[in-house]
């Protein structure tokens, strides 16, 4: 082979060469920064790129996408000087390539100790009461802290999630008990409030009883004092009516005076617990004959209230 068989393969591995160096496949969901000279130029995005062989180089190969970043476990003191241990997690996605590759160093080692140092400001600002009870918030206020922090490194932080905060074993214990008496003392309060139902259901049931009974009481009185009242007015008219006939020269008035008493001393002497028999001479005709009587004067009186009315 002569001298320009050799120069011509030469020239063509070396094309091959330089084409093989300028060519750069960069896969998906990654991009290439570019530097010149040590300087950065550009950015390759996912597919074929061409660069300058020997002027240009590949400087950092970025991961575009979510990053799932785990938090050491640490220990954080309370507000109330309460130690706990908290495990956290962090998501993150790079922006802005060529920031994250020149703005930081080891930006995943940064991003967590970011993380660890905002876990230890925010939870050692709560007490630990609100600290177990708030996740959501501690969450976010997290989130905010950590991704304005990491806005110039050109990553996003997407979430922040606190898996696990783990007090002590005695102060768990010492809550546990304390949840006990709370529970206890609920459940006797509740106990009170429905002893103190039932006494007041109880008194308001004996009240209205009282009530209804007086009622009912002052009701068979009025009713009682109507019917007094009555047989009164209906005792005066009949003494009015007998009194007229007396005035009148009626004789068998006088016999109304003498029934009314004779049948009211028979009646007082059935109702006296002294006595068992009762041997009395009764004339029957006489008794028969006065109620007779007081019949034809009642008569007679009716007849000339009514002939006075017409």
């Amino acid at each position: 082979m002569d001298g320009v068989g050799i120069s011509a393969i030469v020239v063509v591995i070396f094309a091959i060469s330089v084409i093989v160096a300028g060519a750069k496949l960069v896969p998906q969901g990654h991009n290439w920064t570019v530097e010149r000279f040590g300087k950065y130029t550009k950015t390759l995005k996912p597919g074929l790129n061409l660069i300058v062989p020997f002027v240009e180089r590949i400087g950092e190969k970025v991961n575009m996408m979510e990053v799932v970043l785990d938090i050491l476990p640490q220990e954080v003191i309370s507000s109330d000087n309460a130690m706990v241990t908290t495990d956290a997690v962090c998501f993150y996605q790079v922006q802005q390539p060529e920031k994250a590759a020149y703005e930081v160093n080891d930006r995943e080692r940064a991003l967590q100790n970011l993380v660890m140092t905002n876990i230890r400001a925010v939870l050692g600002s709560m007490e630990l009461d609100e600290m177990l009870s708030n996740r959501d918030r501690i969450n976010a206020e997290l989130l905010n802290k950590v991704d304005e922090a990491t806005n110039p490194w050109g990553i996003k932080v997407t979430r922040i999630e606190i898996r696990d905060i783990t007090p002590p074993a005695d102060l768990v214990e010492a809550m546990a008990r304390q949840m006990k008496a709370e529970r206890l003392k609920r459940a006797q309060i509740l106990e009170a409030e429905g002893t103190r139902e039932a006494d007041i259901q109880r008194a308001e049931g004996d009240k209205q009883a009282k009530i209804l009974t007086a009622e009912g009481e002052l009701q068979a009185a009025i009713r009682e004092a109507e019917g007094r009242e009555r047989l009164a007015e209906a005792e005066a008219r009949a003494t009015t009516v007998v009194s007229d006939a007396i005035a009148k020269g009626n004789p068998l008035a006088i016999n109304y005076f003498i029934a009314q008493k004779y049948t009211e001393a028979l009646g007082s002497l059935a109702t006296s617990d002294n006595s068992k028999v009762i041997m009395i001479p009764l004339e029957a005709s006489s008794l028969i004959g006065a109620i007779a009587g007081i019949t034809d004067i009642t008569k007679g009186a009716m007849s000339e209230e009514h002939g006075s009315n017409s």
